[in-house]
């Protein structure tokens, strides 16, 4: 009976494999190909780059710590419902030979490699709120992610690439600190964007004369019951950019709306701007004198934000 059941559940897996058109597949309960998200990355060919690499993985949590590699081109994860990548380093914990992790340390997953997908895959920090602790960073240029969950609480999602353009669809993002942070051009459409806690959603260091930064566009602006006195952001670097696009703002957005990070040379050189806000967070008339109310949002489509050098178009992936 057990072997017709285990013959039952490989024939499921192959079907859903199919279904996805997926390589390889990652399935905690032993009956996929790997019960490591790690172990399927690294057995994926290097450089692969007549075709993409597609590994689905099953429901269940995978607490690992997952590099995605520069030579892992190509790469798409896709996730069933329930699967979560998770783990709990966070920047003050000390590593083997005593010494702090950092930020950049403390990250659950990481993306090196240019032209990762990731769908429906939830990337979680479970340290709590013990500062600095990362649930995915992402390095790589041209990553989508679709319909994916980022938990945690400070620095929950670091945009780390410089160059590097990344696209988020769809996606439930979470925290209380400077919670979108780095210096990546970043798309976030039809998002959620949750605080947990008194802070700021964003902290960008975009780079002096890169045309954008963040662009949230038709974005939902949320908080747990109580939360208050929530920046939209302040500038990590003194060129910070980012663009609020008919998002809907809740009560906990303050009317200031955006912060200088304690400098005021910094208002001479970001670049904060709004189009269409709604909602109770909205209030354009108390907004911050360096803020912009813009009168258009034409330049501010993720085909435009994100097209570069080489017209990369994520929207028809």
């Amino acid at each position: 009976m057990k072997k017709l059941f285990l013959s039952f559940i490989a024939a499921l897996v192959a079907l859903t494999a199919a279904a996805v058109d997926a390589d390889i597949v990652v399935a905690a309960d032993g009956s996929g190909d790997f019960t490591s998200v790690q172990e399927a990355i690294n057995s994926v060919p290097d450089f692969r780059k007549k075709a993409r690499t597609v590994i689905l993985i099953r429901p269940g949590v995978y607490k690992e710590k997952i590099i995605i590699p520069p030579t892992k081109i190509n790469l798409s994860l896709i996730g069933e419902d329930g699967a979560v990548l998770t783990y709990d380093d966070y920047a003050s914990k000390l590593n083997r030979f005593g010494d702090e992790k950092s930020t950049s340390g403390s990250a659950s997953f990481y993306v090196y490699a240019p032209d990762f997908i990731a769908e429906n895959l939830t990337f979680e920090n479970s340290a709590g709120r013990v500062g600095q602790a990362v649930a995915a960073f992402v390095a790589g240029d041209r990553a989508i992610f679709r319909r994916c969950r980022f938990l945690g609480n400070q620095d929950t999602l670091y945009t780390y690439g410089c160059p590097s353009r990344q696209y988020y669809e769809d996606c439930y993002i979470e925290g209380t600190v400077d919670f979108i942070f780095g210096k990546s051009t970043a798309v976030f459409n039809r998002c959620t964007i949750h605080s947990k806690g008194k802070g700021y959603l964003t902290a960008p260091a975009t780079e002096q004369g890169a045309p954008f930064g963040y662009v949230f566009v038709d974005c939902d602006l949320t908080a747990d019951p109580d939360v208050e006195g929530v920046y939209l952001s302040r500038p990590w670097r003194p060129y910070a950019q980012a663009a609020f696009i008919r998002c809907n703002m809740g009560g906990h957005i303050l009317p200031a709306g955006w912060d200088n990070w304690g400098r005021e040379s910094n208002e001479a050189t970001v670049t904060y701007s709004e189009f269409d806000s709604r909602g109770d967070g909205a209030n354009p008339a108390a907004r911050v004198a360096y803020s912009r109310q813009l009168d258009n949002a034409d330049a501010f489509t993720p085909a435009l934000v994100l097209a570069g050098d080489d017209n990369w178009q994520p929207l028809e992936q």
